[in-house]
């Protein structure tokens, strides 16, 4: 099942209240406590204004993408330098359309794990100046677990669920029993699907691509892959003979690397060139991709029902992160759960990315539960490297599960 949902709407709420005859004090009226929401773990700057019932009053974001497009890969002193300047605006724009001031928040719920550290570090000093100035109570915020929380925000999902947490900085497999309890699962070894399409769309050039201009890596793959013929070039599925959970990507990435090497060859053109079986390599790669992401996933499903980890009555996987708006990579996983008897919901593209609204909603989730709230004087720290929940990956590998076969004959 998926969502349909579009940034717009957010910022023609006080528009429809008042075609609807709600004002703003009426709108706060049904829900006195109000979270503001801020997001920096990596190259975009978010802020939003939720109330307790999911209503997103205001959200404004700043992104980076054009400014890392140009170098090729995020930079993190730039993305500290550009968070820094914009957080501001990011946070006083989303206070504005709102229509609601600092005094009437009751909390700040803001990212200070996992992510770039000089990003993080933005985030997290800009918000204890806040708190500190309004006396408002903080929330800290883990990424991922937001990631997991936000389809509760537009349908009511009851624990426990399954979770495949997909974006260019992760790549993970947990059980979801509790607001902030979690069973890991899988996790990547390497490095993210999101980053291996960055890379791989880099080592094809396709910033010069002339149907590719302002798409970044991930976008750009899959929109060639629509007119590419991916048995051309067969990859090998990553990780076949490890019966576990966990991902790894930067083998298929050295396998896409040496067939352009060759190719480049083949057609005699420099490293640089746009080759002219581009469309062909980015389906290949994306399907394979596609299949290691559902395979997991598969064995995660098989392992939490021998385990009795998921209900009997209408278990579901949840697919979140930025990776997770790749539509053929959805297809992948849809025929798995049609297979396993589950129900697949994926939050709307524009709550896949990291944005403000996902951490406002995973504020409200825990200040609804009582759960992780600080006093405004506390000291914090971020942590660019932490893990979600309790670590059973171990577990998963000796129940040593082999998959049935299954066709992922996804249609392109």
């Amino acid at each position: 099942m998926m969502f349909t949902f579009k940034t717009s709407c957010l910022r023609k709420l006080p528009e429809l209240c008042r075609k609807h005859c709600f004002s703003r004090t009426c709108i706060q009226a049904f829900s006195s406590r109000l979270v503001l929401g801020i997001e920096t773990s990596c190259d975009d700057t978010g802020a939003a204004v939720m109330d307790e019932t999911g209503v997103v009053l205001g959200e404004f974001l700043h992104s980076q993408k054009e400014v890392h497009l140009k170098t090729g890969g995020i930079i993190p002193t730039v993305a500290q330098q550009l968070h820094r300047e914009h957080i501001a605006h990011v946070v006083q724009e989303a206070m504005n359309r709102s229509g609601v001031t600092p005094g009437q928040l009751s909390a700040v719920a803001t990212t200070i794990m996992p992510g770039l550290a000089l990003s993080l570090g933005i985030g997290l000093h800009f918000s204890l100046q806040f708190v500190r100035q309004h006396r408002k109570p903080f929330i800290p915020i883990h990424h991922m677990e937001a990631h997991a929380l936000t389809v509760r925000m537009l349908q009511p999902i009851e624990f426990p669920f399954l979770v495949l947490l997909i974006s260019g900085g992760h790549s993970l497999l947990a059980l979801a029993r509790g607001i902030d309890d979690f069973l890991l699962l899988g996790q990547a070894l390497d490095e993210a699907p999101g980053d291996t399409l960055d890379k791989v769309a880099r080592r094809l050039s396709l910033t010069k691509h002339p149907r590719c201009s302002g798409l970044s890596g991930g976008q750009a793959l899959e929109l060639l892959a629509r007119d590419g013929d991916r048995s051309k070039f067969p990859f090998k599925t990553p990780m076949g003979q490890h019966y576990d959970c966990n991902f790894s990507f930067a083998g298929l990435r050295n396998q896409v690397n040496m067939v352009i090497k060759k190719q480049e060859q083949v057609e005699g053109v420099e490293p640089g060139a746009v080759l002219s079986c581009v469309n062909d390599i980015a389906a290949a790669t994306q399907h394979t991709i596609a299949c290691h992401l559902a395979k997991r996933t598969h064995r995660a499903i098989m392992f939490c029902k021998a385990k009795a980890l998921l209900p009997t009555s209408n278990p579901t996987l949840v697919v979140s992160g930025g990776v997770a708006s790749n539509q053929y990579i959805r297809k992948a996983l849809t025929v798995i759960t049609d297979t396993t008897g589950l129900q697949l919901l994926c939050p709307p593209t524009a709550l896949c990315t990291d944005n403000g609204v996902m951490i406002a909603w995973n504020g409200v989730e825990r200040l609804r539960a009582g759960r992780g709230i600080l006093p405004f004087d506390q000291e914090v720290s971020y942590e660019p490297k932490a893990p979600l929940g309790v670590d059973i990956t171990a577990d998963v590998k000796e129940a040593n599960i082999k998959l049935p076969p299954v066709k992922l004959n996804i249609p392109d």
